[in-house]
């Protein structure tokens, strides 16, 4: 009788010892799946970012130029003025190193082009280079908060790299406009605009 009474409490002791609660916060997450974004997902998530940004928080200071002493005709590009622009879409993230070096560029020849008088641009006047529309959009106006709306149209992913365009569900009227994006360290960023073409910007 003692030998039995002895076993069962030896049994009991074993299995109080051995038990160890189950973490709450494993249970928890038992039934919890990781969902992830589709290549598609993250592109137009990153293009409506992008044009929040532009509508809402851009400095729109694209391609800042220097008037000549007799404040009637610009003659260079605002070298401060430019690399300052530079950094604040380089902060954004939404934008590719190839974006950036294009945009560069683009602002840079302009400069040489002006200094040289092979452009003129006289104060007052629209900018010889563009098309007379702002180059974010190639629009001249826009609907109220058309990022959220905007139809985005994936035309191809491939070896880390997309093509795509987009147009505004609200005026049927609205052209295409072309976007190129890649994949940075795993993340999605734009590294061409149709409006900042270097070609079209720069052609004199």
């Amino acid at each position: 009788m003692k030998f039995s009474t002895l076993f069962l409490l030896s049994l009991l002791c074993i299995s109080l010892v051995s038990f160890t609660p189950m973490n709450t916060k494993q249970a928890n997450n038992t039934n919890t799946s990781i969902y992830f974004l589709t290549d598609k997902q993250q592109l137009e998530t990153l293009l409506r970012k992008t044009y929040e940004w532009v509508e809402t928080k851009n400095s729109n200071n694209d391609f800042d130029v220097v008037e000549n002493k007799k404040g009637d005709k610009y003659i260079g590009l605002n070298l401060q003025a430019h690399n300052k622009r530079l950094e604040e879409l380089k902060k954004t993230n939404f934008f590719a190193q190839e974006f950036l070096d294009n945009y560069n560029k683009i602002g840079l020849k302009i400069g040489d082009n002006l200094k040289t008088k092979k452009m003129e641009y006289l104060v007052g006047d629209l900018p010889p280079y563009g098309n007379d529309a702002n180059i974010w959009c190639d629009c001249q106006d826009s609907p109220e908060q058309y990022w959220k709306t905007m139809k985005i149209n994936i035309i191809k992913i491939e070896n880390n790299k997309a093509s795509l365009n987009w147009t505004w569900t609200e005026w049927k009227d609205k052209a295409k406009y072309n976007v190129k994006a890649v994949k940075e360290n795993g993340i999605w960023k734009i590294d061409y605009l149709e409006g900042f073409d270097y070609n079209s910007l720069t052609k004199i």
